[in-house]
C-alpha cells in the first residue's frame, strides 16, 4: 500500500510538476501545428527535400544530409502526406519549448519565468514558421537550443560528460545546416572568455570534440569527393541574396522575425542578464553563445532570419531576470505586471500566429494582409494542377514519341512530379539545379523534352524545333514563381549540343 502511494505522489508530481506544464504546452502547440498544417500544399523547398529523400546520400549540393534522411522517414511513415512530412516540423518546435522552459529553470527561475520564457519562444514568428515549414532551418534551430540547453546544464552542475552530448548535437547540427559553425565559434568564445576554461583540461571536451567529428566526418567526404560544391552553391545564393537586396533589412528584422515583437524587452534583459548581473554570471558563457555567432553573420551578410536560433537563450535569460526583478518590487505592482504578462504574450501570439500559420483562406483579405508579411505560403499552391498540365501534354505526344521523351524542369517541380506523376504514368523529370544536375540526364538520353520553367529565349538557345505547348496556373489565381515568373511549357526537339555538352551548360544553383 505504501509503494502504491509513493508511485501515485510521483506521477502526480511529474504531471503537475515544471516538466509536466512544459510538455501540456508544446503538446498543445503540436496539436495547433497538426490540425493547421494541412490548409495548403506543398512549399516548393518541401518538394525539393522529398525528392532527394529518394535518393539518400551521405551529402546534397544545397544541404547537408539530415534533413532529407528525416524527409524519407515521413515518406516511408506517412507516405506523401503534407501533414505527416510537417509532423517532424512541429515535433522539433514543441521540443524546442520544453527545452527553453527547462533551461530557465536551470538558469534559476521560477514556474512562471519558465512557463513566460517557453511561451516566448513558441510565438516567435520563426518559430510558428518552421513549426509549419519542413525544412532543415527549423531542425538547425532545435540543434542551437538543445546545445545551450546542455550548456547550461553543464555549468549548473559542472558535469564534464554533459560535453559528450552538447558537441554530438553541433556535429548532429553540422549534418543539418552548416551555419552551425557561427554557433561553434560562439561556445569557443564563451569558453576561452568564461570560467569555463578550465574544462580546457577535461577528456570529456576532447572526447566530445572528436564524437562531434566522426558524426560530421561522412559529409565531410562525400564534399571533398564531389570538389565542395556546397561552397559553390553558397557563393551563389550568397551574392544572388546581396544583389537582390534579401540581406539589407538585417537589423531592422531582429525586432520582428526571430523573435516576437512582444518580447523585445525580454530578450534584451536576457543579454543584461548573462552579462551584468551576479546571477546570471556563471552562465555568461551563454550571452557570447548569442553575441558571437549574431556578430558575425551581420558581418557577414546573413538574411535576418539566420538569427532565428540565438534568440530562445536569450529569452530564457530575459524570463528569469524578469522573475527576479519583480520580487523587488512592492506586492501589488507585481502582480499588476505579471497579471499584464499573459495577455501580452497571448496577444503578440495570436496576432502572429495569423500571419504566419497556413489558416488564411486564400485570396481572402486576410490571405492578402498575411501575404505582405510572409508570402511564402504562395508557394505551396498549384502543384496538382502543374503536374496534371504536364500529364495533359504528354499524353498528347505520340505513342512512340512516348518512350524517348523525359520532362526537363527545376528542382522543385522535379520534386513535384516524382510524387504526382506516378499517378499519371509520367516519366522521371530531370534538371540542371543542384542535386538534380549531378544525378544527370539518364540513360538512354531523351530525344524529346517536355521544358517546364524555362522562357522562350532559354530553349531556343539549345533546340532547333521547340513548340508552346501549354501554361501553368493554378485554380486560386495565385501569383507565384510558376504562375508569373516561368509559366510557359515548350515541347522541344532536336538538340543543337551532344547531351554532354548541353548538360554541362545548363548546371546552376537554387
Amino acid at each position: 500500500m505504501r509503494i502504491s502511494t509513493h508511485k501515485h505522489l510521483t506521477w502526480h508530481a511529474v504531471v503537475l510538476g515544471d516538466l509536466g506544464v512544459l510538455v501540456m504546452l508544446a503538446l498543445a502547440e503540436l496539436a495547433v501545428h497538426l490540425l493547421t498544417n494541412g490548409q495548403y500544399g506543398f512549399h516548393r523547398d518541401e518538394l525539393g527535400f522529398l525528392d532527394d529523400a529518394r535518393f539518400l546520400a551521405w551529402g546534397y549540393v544545397s544541404y547537408p544530409p539530415l534533413t532529407p534522411f528525416v524527409a524519407r522517414v515521413a515518406l516511408v511513415l506517412f507516405g506523401p502526406s503534407l501533414v505527416g512530412l510537417r509532423f517532424f516540423a512541429a515535433l522539433g518546435q514543441s521540443v524546442v519549448l520544453v527545452l527553453v522552459g527547462l533551461m530557465a529553470r536551470d538558469l534559476g527561475g521560477s514556474r512562471c519565468a519558465q512557463v513566460v520564457a517557453a511561451l516566448a519562444v513558441a510565438i516567435a514568428p520563426i518559430a510558428l514558421n518552421w513549426g509549419a515549414l519542413f525544412h532543415y532551418g527549423g531542425f538547425d534551430y532545435l540543434w542551437w537550443v538543445l546545445l545551450a540547453f546542455l550548456a547550461v546544464r553543464l555549468l549548473n552542475t559542472g558535469d564534464p560528460r554533459y560535453w559528450l552530448g552538447l558537441e554530438a548535437v553541433i556535429g548532429l547540427g553540422m549534418l543539418t545546416k552548416y551555419t552551425m559553425a557561427f554557433c561553434v565559434a560562439g561556445l569557443v568564445a564563451g569558453v576561452l572568455l568564461t570560467r569555463a576554461r578550465r574544462h580546457l583540461a577535461s577528456p570529456w571536451m576532447w572526447a566530445g570534440a572528436g564524437l562531434s567529428l566522426l558524426i560530421f566526418l561522412p559529409n565531410l567526404i562525400w564534399q571533398a569527393q564531389h570538389s565542395f560544391i556546397h561552397l559553390q552553391f553558397l557563393s551563389f545564393i550568397h551574392a544572388r541574396d546581396i544583389a537582390i537586396g534579401r540581406t539589407q533589412s538585417f537589423l531592422l528584422d531582429q525586432l520582428y522575425v526571430p523573435a516576437n515583437p512582444v518580447t523585445v524587452p525580454m530578450w534584451l534583459a536576457g543579454l543584461y542578464f548573462y552579462f551584468f548581473t551576479p546571477s546570471g554570471r556563471p552562465f555568461r558563457l551563454l550571452g557570447w553563445l548569442a553575441v558571437i555567432p549574431w556578430t558575425l553573420l551581420l558581418l557577414a551578410q546573413g538574411r535576418g532570419y539566420y538569427a532565428g536560433p540565438i534568440y530562445p537563450v536569450l529569452l530564457a535569460g530575459g524570463a528569469v531576470y524578469g522573475g527576479q526583478w519583480l520580487k523587488s518590487l512592492p506586492e501589488a505592482r507585481a502582480r499588476a505586471l505579471w497579471a499584464a504578462t499573459w495577455p501580452t504574450l497571448a496577444a503578440g501570439g495570436l496576432i502572429t500566429a495569423a500571419l504566419v500559420l497556413p489558416i488564411a483562406p486564400i485570396n481572402s483579405t486576410w490571405w492578402q494582409l498575411a501575404r505582405m508579411v510572409d508570402p511564402e505560403p504562395k508557394e505551396e499552391i498549384g502543384w496538382p494542377e502543374l503536374v496534371q498540365t504536364v500529364a495533359g501534354i504528354y499524353a498528347a505526344l505520340p505513342a512512340a514519341e512516348k518512350p524517348v521523351t523525359a520532362i526537363l524542369t527545376n528542382y522543385s517541380e522535379v520534386g513535384a512530379i516524382s510524387i504526382y506523376g506516378p499517378a499519371y504514368g509520367l516519366p522521371a523529370a530531370i534538371g540542371g539545379e543542384n542535386l538534380d544536375w549531378l544525378r544527370g540526364y539518364g540513360d538512354p538520353a531523351a530525344q524529346t523534352l517536355i521544358v517546364v520553367g524555362w522562357s522562350r529565349a532559354q530553349v531556343d538557345q539549345f533546340c532547333t524545333n521547340c513548340v508552346l505547348a501549354g501554361r501553368l496556373t493554378n485554380a486560386y489565381r495565385v501569383p507565384n514563381e510558376d504562375s508569373v515568373d516561368r509559366p510557359d511549357i515548350f515541347v522541344c526537339r532536336g538538340l543543337r549540343k551532344p547531351w554532354p555538352d548541353f548538360w554541362r551548360s545548363i548546371q546552376s544553383f537554387g
